[in-house]
C-alpha cells in the first residue's frame, strides 16, 4: 500500500495509534478495512447459531455425513472462483460475493419462516454456510493480501481481525436478544442486511485502494493521479488470468505451501474433535432447541470478548516481536492440556471452556498467523492456492476427522480414547506450527534485511 502522503495526525489517528502503530497515511485503509471485517464475520456470526441448532436436531450421525457434501462442495468450488478470479475485476467481483450470500440468506429465511421443521432445507443451509463462511474469509485476507505489505501485515493484521471479531461479538449477541421474538428465520433475514453492510464498505476499500494505486502509479510517471485515472482502469483491478485449478498446483509443487496445508489440515482435525464433542454434550444437557441456540450465542459472547482484546493488544506486538512462530504454536500447546483435561472430565463446563479456549486462540492468533505466512508470496498464490488450502483442504479435512471421530466412538465406550488421540494430533500440530513460523520469520527478516 502506497503512503505518498503526509499530514497531521487527527484524532482517529491518534486514537488508532494508542492500540496499534499505524502510520497516519494507511488511516483511512485500516478503518476501511476493519469495518468491512466487522459486517463480513458480524452477519456470519449472527446465523452460526442457527446452523448449530440445527446440528443438534440433524444428529451426529447425519451432520457427520453432511460433511462429506460439505468437503465435496468445497472442492468443486476451487475451479469456479479460480474462474471469476482469472477473468473478473476483484471491484466487480468481491462486492457481489457478498451480494449472493444475502440474497441467499433472505430466500433460505423465507423458506424455513414457512415451515421450520423442514429438515432438507435445514440440511442445505448448513452445507452451503459451513462451504461460504471459510470462502468469505479467505477472499477477505486474501483481498488484504495485495493492499497491504509483508512488514504492514505484522503491524496491522492483529488490529483489523479484531474489526471482525467485534462484528463477531456483535451479531451472536444480536441474536440472543431477538431470537425469541423473530425465531430462527429473522435472524437469517438480520444476517442478509448485514452482508449488505459489508458490500457498502468493500466498495469503499475497493476506491480507497484504487486511489492509492493511482497514486503511486503517479508518482513513477512523474503524472497528476487525474492524467493517470483517466489513461487507463485503476492498477492491477482486473481478472488475475492463468488456469483456473493454477492454486491446486501451485500447493502440490511448493514444500512451503504443502506445510501451509499440512497445518490447516491439523488445525482442521483438532477443531472436529471438539465440535462432535460439543454436540453430543449439548445435546445431552439441553433439551430445547431455543435454549441450546441462546448457549451457543453466548459462548460466541464470550469468545469474541477475549479475542478482541487480544487482537488489540496482544496479536500486533507478539508478531512483531516474538514472530509467527509464537502465533502458530499458542492454541495448539493448550489443546493438548484441553484434550487431557476432556479424557477426564466430560461434562459441559469442560468441553465449553476447551471450545473457549481453541476459538479464541484461533481467531487471535492463529488465524492472523496464517495470514502472515501468504504476505511476501505472488498475488495468483494470493488468490487461487489460499483459497485451495482454505476451503477445500480444510473440508476435506473435517469429513476426515468426522468419520475418524465416528470410527474411535464406535470401538470405545468412552470419550477418552478421542480425547488422547485428539491430544496426539494437537502435539504435532505444535511442532508444524513452529517449523512454519520459524521458516516464515526468518524469510521475513532476510527479506528486511535486503531492503536496509
Amino acid at each position: 500500500m502506497a503512503n505518498n502522503s503526509a499530514a497531521q495526525p487527527s484524532l482517529l489517528q491518534r486514537f488508532l495509534s494508542r492500540y496499534t502503530t499505524v502510520d497516519p497515511r494507511e488511516t483511512a485503509t485500516v478503518v476501511a478495512a476493519f469495518f468491512l471485517f466487522f459486517f463480513v464475520l458480524g452477519s456470519y456470526f449472527a446465523v452460526r447459531p442457527v446452523r448449530e441448532t440445527f446440528a443438534t436436531v440433524l444428529g451426529r450421525d447425519r451432520v457427520a455425513d453432511l460433511w462429506l457434501y460439505t468437503a465435496i462442495f468445497s472442492i468443486a468450488i476451487v475451479p469456479l472462483y479460480g474462474w471469476l478470479v482469472s477473468k473478473v475485476r476483484r471491484s466487480v467481483l468481491l462486492p457481489w460475493i457478498y451480494g449472493f450470500v444475502a440474497i441467499m440468506l433472505a430466500l433460505i429465511g423465507v423458506v424455513l419462516g414457512a415451515d421450520e421443521e423442514n429438515m432438507a432445507v435445514a440440511a442445505f443451509f448448513y452445507v452451503w454456510i459451513s462451504v461460504l463462511n471459510l470462502m468469505l474469509v479467505s477472499v477477505f485476507w486474501s483481498f488484504l493480501l495485495e493492499v497491504f505489505s509483508s512488514d504492514q501485515t505484522k503491524r496491522l493484521f492483529g488490529f483489523i481481525a479484531a474489526g471482525g471479531t467485534a462484528g463477531a461479538l456483535v451479531g451472536p449477541t444480536m441474536t440472543r436478544l431477538i431470537v425469541d421474538s423473530v425465531g430462527n428465520s429473522g435472524v437469517l433475514y438480520m444476517g442478509a442486511i448485514g452482508f449488505v453492510g459489508a458490500i457498502l464498505c468493500q466498495r469503499v476499500l475497493l476506491t480507497i485502494w484504487a486511489r492509492e494505486r493511482m497514486g503511486l502509479a503517479a508518482v513513477v510517471a512523474g503524472e497528476s493521479p487525474q492524467a493517470v485515472a483517466a489513461a487507463a482502469p485503476a492498477p492491477r483491478d482486473k481478472g488475475l488470468g492463468g488456469n483456473p485449478f493454477a492454486g491446486i498446483s501451485k500447493v502440490l509443487k511448493s514444500p512451503y505451501l504443502l506445510s501451509i496445508a499440512l497445518f490447516v489440515t491439523l488445525l482442521s482435525l483438532v477443531n472436529t474433535f471438539l465440535y462432535f464433542e460439543q454436540l453430543r454434550i449439548v445435546e445431552e444437557t439441553f433439551a430445547d432447541r431455543t435454549r441450546r441456540t441462546e448457549v451457543f450465542a453466548n459462548i460466541d459472547i464470550i469468545v469474541q470478548t477475549l479475542t478482541i482484546l487480544s487482537q488489540v493488544f496482544l496479536t500486533g506486538r507478539i508478531a512483531s516481536r516474538l514472530g509467527v512462530r509464537v502465533l502458530l504454536t499458542i492454541v495448539p500447546i493448550a489443546m493438548i492440556g484441553g484434550f487431557l483435561l476432556l479424557s477426564a472430565y466430560s461434562v459441559f463446563g469442560v468441553i465449553a471452556a476447551a471450545l473457549i479456549a481453541r476459538r479464541w486462540g484461533e481467531y487471535a492468533f492463529v488465524r492472523p498467523g496464517r495470514e502472515m505466512l501468504f504476505s511476501q508470496l505472488d498475488t495468483e498464490t494470493k488468490y487461487k492456492a489460499k483459497n485451495f488450502i482454505d476451503v477445500p483442504v480444510y473440508r476435506a479435512a473435517d469429513y476426515v476427522g468426522a468419520q475418524g471421530k465416528t470410527a474411535i466412538d464406535a470401538l470405545s465406550v468412552s470419550v477418552t480414547a478421542a480425547a488422547l488421540v485428539g491430544a496426539a494430533i494437537a502435539a504435532v500440530w505444535a511442532v508444524v506450527g513452529w517449523l512454519l513460523g520459524r521458516q516464515h520469520d526468518r524469510a521475513s527478516a532476510a527479506a528486511k534485511t535486503e531492503r536496509q
